[in-house]
């Protein structure tokens, strides 16, 4: 048994990796294990496309704190970035948002014994209003929407944002019903996915969230997953004897899921909420 530290930060991210295999949480975040494996091939793709995302979200961040487009295309030259680029520019996707932007934020809030932590690539608040989050997306493969409804990402940064988002809201807590949480895909600019929010989804969150957390911090083995696909794209899939050959690149939905974005916290620049 690997007891989890008492100042372990749980993240979409680690909680996507414990729903989708215990095992693959319990190597990657309590042993801290590196495996000599790729996750996915061709690596050499896999890597140029995960550093063009990265770019991507470096280019609207710099947009957004009011840097001229024409200066930022002078930097995106190379496809697939200057195609995304050039999408985002011609879409309507912030036209429509509140006016007060709150690029590349961090949010975190207290969950049973631990912490809850959020990185969002954009917030946008119309004070007493309306919240939307915006997640630039770059994966090649679009989820289905029923997918994307399941993943962490969608639950966590609503309530996350509702539970700590006071500060960005003129001092005022932010109702469930004025949250919203938009998906905007580089590769499908005019298909944005929308989840709205309210009251019971947070209640319902909240219960996951809790029981998940209690699972983790109480549990003694960590199994593998029983669906073996989920293997093909995965580092330890050898280490678990679960085949050698990595799955194919083109074909992983969330391209994005360990850029980092949501791991590396400085806790003195999160906002949190009150115990």
């Amino acid at each position: 048994m690997m007891a989890i530290p008492a100042n372990f930060q749980f993240t979409q991210s680690n909680l996507q990796d414990y729903v989708e295999c215990a095992r693959r949480f319990e190597l990657r975040y309590l042993q801290k294990l590196k495996w000599p494996a790729v996750e996915t091939e061709p690596i050499a793709d896999r890597e140029y496309h995960m550093r063009q995302g990265a770019a991507f979200h470096h280019l609207i961040h710099q947009y957004l704190v009011g840097v001229p487009a024409e200066a930022i295309s002078q930097t995106a030259k190379e496809n697939p970035l200057h195609d995304w680029w050039e999408s985002f520019l011609r879409s309507d996707i912030l036209s429509s948002l509140p006016p007060q932007r709150y690029p590349e934020t961090s949010l975190s809030t207290p969950i049973g014994t631990y912490r809850l932590l959020a990185k969002y690539d954009l917030i946008a608040i119309e004070a007493g209003q309306k919240a939307v989050i915006i997640d630039w997306k770059t994966s090649l493969k679009r989820p289905k929407r029923e997918d994307l409804a399941r993943r962490m990402q969608t639950l966590v940064y609503p309530y996350v944002l509702a539970q700590a988002g006071t500060q960005l809201n003129n001092g005022q807590p932010l109702q469930p019903e004025q949250i919203e949480m938009i998906y905007w895909f580089a590769e499908e600019p005019n298909r944005p996915e929308r989840f709205s929010y309210d009251a019971f989804q947070l209640t319902q969150d909240e219960q996951l969230l809790d029981r998940l957390i209690e699972e983790i911090s109480t549990r003694t083995i960590f199994e593998l997953t029983p669906d073996e696909r989920k293997c093909r794209f995965c580092v330890y899939r050898s280490l678990c004897r679960r085949g050698v050959e990595a799955g194919d690149f083109q074909e992983q939905q969330d391209l994005e899921a360990e850029n980092g974005f949501d791991l590396d916290f400085n806790f003195d620049q999160i906002a949190e909420v009150e115990f």
